[in-house]
């Protein structure tokens, strides 16, 4: 299964959020090269983000970005 870099876009609401297909590796350290390269060379005043995603395909890597995570409980004693 292959290693998908995107760009993502935030907006007011987490399921507006955009997301745009960047690049494709089958090795892992190739696409952490590549989006940590990215991050880098990102002006300072862009407020998108670059993710690493393993999936099948590129509507299995969509769904799993676009899908809204529950915060941690964060417990007494963590604070």
């Amino acid at each position: 299964m292959p290693y998908f870099i995107y760009k993502i876009t935030p907006a007011p609401k987490p399921l507006l959020k955009t997301l745009d297909l960047l690049d494709r590796f089958d090795v892992f350290k190739d696409a952490k090269n590549a989006a940590r390269e990215m991050r880098k060379n990102k002006p300072a005043e862009d407020n998108h983000e670059f993710k690493v995603i393993f999936a099948g395909t590129e509507l299995e890597a969509e769904e799993t970005l676009m899908q809204v995570r529950e915060k941690t409980v964060v417990r007494e004693w963590e604070k």
